[in-house]
C-alpha cells in the first residue's frame, strides 16, 4: 500500500507545492532570524484576532514552526542556539502585546501554564517555505480532541493561507530535540532569559502511548524524558513530578516500570514491577522496586504493559 504524503492527506498537495515552470528555485532568499521572529509575532497576533471574543483575549500557547530541511540545518548547525534567542524575543513581545490589552481593561487569561515552541523540518518543503501550526492548550492529555490550525506561505505566491488540520497529519514532520523550547507563563507579563528551557542538552527520549480507556480512547499521550531515571506508572499514581510518566489507564500498574539512561554507555535500561511487561515481544521478568532487575531497552522499542497498553520509545 502506497503511503501518502502529509500534503496529500491534507488534500491540497498539488495546489500548495506545485512549481512554476519558469521559477528558479535558486532565487529563494535564505531565511533569517528576523524573518522567523516577525512571522511568529504575526501568527500570535492573528491568533488573538481569530480566537478572542467579548472582552476576553485568547491566544495560542504552542507554536510548531516548520521549514525546509536545508533551511532548518542552516539554523541548527551554522547558527546553533539562535532558535533559543528567537523564542526569548518572541515571548517578550507576546507579553508586550498582552500587557497593552490588559491596560485597555481586557481579560487576559491564559489557557495554559506555559509557552511551547517546536521547530521542525519537512522533506516536501522547498527552500524558503515556512509555516506555523498553532495550538491552544499544549501538553494537556485532558483536552478535547480538536483540529489544529496551520498557516502556510508558499514561496511561489508569498500569500498566507490558513487551514484547520487533524493532529494526525503532523506525522509527516520531523522533530528534533534541539528544536523544543518551553517557558512558564508569567501572569505579570515578564520573562527572564533564564526562564527558557531547551531540551537540547536535557531531552533524552520521547515516549508515546494510546490507552484503551474510554476517557482517552484514540488520544496519543506523549512524555518527554529529561531525567536520567524515570518512573512509568498507572492511573492511581499520585506523584506529579517531571520524572514520572503517568499513564491514565487501569491497565497499567502503579508503579509499572523504571527506565534509566546510562551515561557511560549511552544506552537505556528498563526494570519491570508490573504484572506483565513485553519489550519487542520478549517478556521481562518482574522485579522488586527495592531491587530492580535491569534489561536493555533499545530506542524505537515497543513496550506492551499487561498485554493491553503499548508504549513506544523514540529518540528526541
Amino acid at each position: 500500500m502506497k503511503t501518502t504524503s502529509f500534503w496529500q492527506r491534507m488534500g491540497f498537495h498539488e495546489w500548495f507545492l506545485k512549481r512554476e515552470a519558469t521559477y528558479d528555485i535558486k532565487q529563494a532568499p535564505p531565511l533569517t532570524a528576523d524573518d522567523i521572529y516577525k512571522y511568529i509575532i504575526q501568527k500570535f497576533e492573528d491568533s488573538v484576532k481569530e480566537l478572542s471574543f467579548a472582552n476576553r483575549i485568547v491566544f495560542f500557547h504552542e507554536y510548531i514552526v516548520c521549514f525546509n530541511e536545508e533551511d532548518y540545518t542552516q539554523f541548527t548547525q551554522n547558527k546553533k542556539g539562535i532558535f533559543g534567542l528567537i523564542v526569548q524575543e518572541c515571548v517578550k513581545q507576546f507579553y508586550n502585546i498582552l500587557e497593552r490589552y490588559n491596560n485597555e481593561g481586557k481579560v487576559v487569561a491564559p489557557s495554559s501554564s506555559k509557552w511551547v515552541f517546536r521547530f521542525a523540518a519537512h522533506p516536501e518543503y522547498l527552500r524558503g517555505d515556512k509555516s506555523v501550526i498553532g495550538k491552544l492548550m499544549p501538553g494537556s492529555i485532558h483536552q478535547k480532541k480538536e483540529s489544529l490550525r496551520v498557516t502556510f506561505i508558499p514561496r511561489q505566491t508569498g500569500i498566507a493561507e490558513t487551514f484547520d488540520v487533524n493532529p494526525e497529519l503532523l506525522d509527516g514532520f520531523i522533530f528534533y530535540s534541539d528544536g523544543y523550547y518551553e517557558i512558564a507563563y508569567d501572569q505579570h507579563f515578564s520573562m527572564h532569559d533564564k526562564a527558557v528551557k531547551n531540551s537540547e542538552s536535557k531531552l533524552l527520549a520521547r515516549f508515546e502511548t494510546i490507552v484503551p480507556d474510554k476517557e482517552f480512547a484514540g488520544k496519543k499521550i506523549e512524555y518527554y524524558m529529561r531525567e536520567t531515571d524515570i518512573l512509568i506508572s498507572g492511573k492511581d499514581e499520585a506523584a506529579d513530578k517531571e520524572d514520572v510518566f503517568r499513564i491514565p489507564s487501569e491497565w497499567v500498574n502503579t508503579p509499572h516500570l523504571r527506565v534509566k539512561f546510562n551515561n557511560d554507555d549511552q544506552k537505556f535500561y528498563l526494570a519491570s514491577f508490573g504484572e506483565k511487561t513485553l519489550v519487542n515481544e520478549n517478556e521481562v521478568v518482574a522485579s522488586n522496586t527495592d531491587n530492580p532487575v535491569w534489561v536493555p531497552l533499545p530506542l524505537n522499542s515497543r513496550i506492551v504493559l499487561n498485554g493491553i497498553v503499548g508504549v513506544n520509545i523514540f529518540k528526541s
